[in-house]
């Protein structure tokens, strides 16, 4: 039996969050596993206990340096306390003491991303550089100090190994079709309305909320291109967030962004939906043509997956975890190239063969991602450290 308790104090919202909803309902189905999970008391009532699963709730502090803190001093006692014999820190920070063995879920790109770094500066953003390289230095000495740290991607796990001369060990996150699809509610009438005036022109699917990382400004200056090529086609680029800096999580600023949708004359092109609850989102891959990304920095990238269980070909940017979890069912182009990137939609919008064998690739490549398999060899690698620690 397996008790394992996870650190999850970090996950408000975004993939953290998705992490556990996904993984903690696997594990409570499990009847040789025990799970103690701690989370903030805000999220406290989005999971729920059962027999096997225990839900501590914490006031813990907000902010990176707070929380950090508050871990170092209180997590090891916590811990030792749930009688757990393996700690899964979830939140990119390791904990320095650990009372049992800990696995790491590693899982932010922008800590090893030089573009990021080089495009905050570009913006006169030195705040977020600042910080961001602050959390790079503790990032790193958390793979240092733990006793394993687990990536999404055999390409990010590479990067993390080159970064911190540790190793790391992939196991992909997973999908769930079942999941994703079940829900049969429609989508709010001012989203139906919004996606069913885009009928009859190419509809190119982005999702995600406005970053700096996801390189919007190529994806815009590609729909631009894209229009003038295209003619007398009608283009639409649907975003599920809007360009606006006070309407997207974070502390990006979209002002640039928009401005370019300005200067370019494409407001007509770019349909902004804004954020669209999770359970509905595959309605919008759905009544789409094309999933594009043009992001520079990627850990996995899960909206890959829906768009291929979807039926969407992808044209993405050339990184590795992107050829990693598309394969064949992608066509690729150069990261910081408008003009690559609009060839390479053209080409596929353009050939019905060539768009079907993407299609094809895709729904098979979906199969192979699984929460299941996750959770399995999660376990496996925790029963391994366990062995490890008791001999």
């Amino acid at each position: 039996m397996i008790h394992l308790f996870i650190n999850a104090l970090a996950a408000s919202a975004g993939g953290g969050l998705t992490y556990v909803r996904n993984v903690l309902p696997r594990l409570a189905a499990r009847e040789d596993v025990c799970t103690t999970l701690l989370v903030n008391d805000r999220l406290s009532g989005e999971v729920t206990p059962s027999k096997n699963v225990t839900v501590i709730g914490s006031p813990g502090p907000s902010g990176a340096a707070r929380r950090f803190w508050f871990e170092q001093r209180n997590l090891p006692g916590i811990v030792g306390r749930s009688g757990a014999n393996v700690l899964l820190s979830v939140g990119n920070i390791a904990l320095h003491r650990s009372p049992v063995p800990q696995i790491l879920l590693s899982r932010n790109a922008l800590y090893t991303s030089a573009d990021f770094l080089r495009d905050l500066c570009e913006r006169g953003d030195y705040r977020l550089w600042l910080d961001t390289e602050v959390k790079a230095v503790l990032a790193k000495w958390s793979v240092r100090v733990a006793d394993c740290t687990v990536a999404p991607s055999a390409a990010f796990a590479a990067d993390l190994r080159q970064w911190t001369g540790r190793e790391v060990v992939c196991i992909h996150h997973g999908f769930s079709h079942e999941e994703f699809f079940r829900d049969e509610a429609s989508l709010p009438q001012d989203l139906q309305a919004q996606l069913a005036a885009t009928q009859g022109s190419l509809r190119l699917l982005f999702v995600s909320h406005y970053n700096y990382y996801r390189n919007f400004e190529t994806l815009i200056r590609a729909a631009g291109i894209l229009k003038n090529t295209l003619q007398p086609r009608q283009v639409r680029l649907i975003l599920t967030c809007r360009l606006n800096s006070k309407e997207n999580p974070g502390n990006y600023q979209a002002d640039r962004a928009a401005q370019l949708v300005r200067e370019l004359g494409l407001s007509d092109e770019i349909v902004e939906l804004g954020a669209v609850p999770y359970a509905r989102l595959h309605h919008v891959y759905r009544a789409c043509d094309f999933y594009v990304t043009p992001a520079y920095a990627e850990t996995f990238a899960h909206p890959l997956v829906e768009a291929m269980a979807s039926g969407l070909p992808v044209v993405a940017s050339d990184l590795p975890v992107h050829r990693e979890i598309c394969g064949d069912a992608a066509l690729y182009f150069a990261r910081f190239s408008p003009q690559q990137f609009a060839e390479r939609i053209a080409e596929a919008s353009g050939s019905t063969e060539r768009a079907a064998d993407m299609r094809k690739a895709g729904l098979r490549r979906a199969q192979d991602f699984s929460w299941d398999r996750h959770v399995k060899q999660l376990l496996a690698l925790a029963d391994l450290l366990q062995r490890n620690h008791k001999m």
